[in-house]
């Protein structure tokens, strides 16, 4: 098993399942679930780059909130996106062909 392999595939599919939910529209949902598996994710990603100090530091975790806004919901969620894409490709470049 290819452990950034198996990142790259779950932060995709965090994508997908954010994307599922927030396509419904009108903020009727929450965030909480996205930022705490993106957090979690990012944990692990940085357990495995423990002994190399540079890019993954640029990586910080999001705050475990739920905005009621739908407004700051979508920007909340946006932040999560973009981070999770920075973190694929990130993890797609220093790995053996992920």
């Amino acid at each position: 098993m290819n452990p950034r392999k198996v990142m790259v595939n779950m932060l995709h599919q965090l994508l997908k399942e954010m994307e599922i939910v927030t396509s419904g529209g009108a903020g009727y949902y929450t965030c909480i679930p996205f930022a705490h598996r993106y957090n979690k994710l990012l944990e692990q990603t940085k357990k495995l780059f423990a002994d190399e100090a540079g890019i993954v530091d640029t990586f910080d975790t999001v705050v475990e909130a739920d905005p009621k806004d739908p407004a700051e919901k979508s920007k909340f969620l946006l932040r999560i996106r973009v981070d999770t894409t920075q973190l694929i490709t990130f993890l797609e470049s220093t790995g053996d062909g992920a």
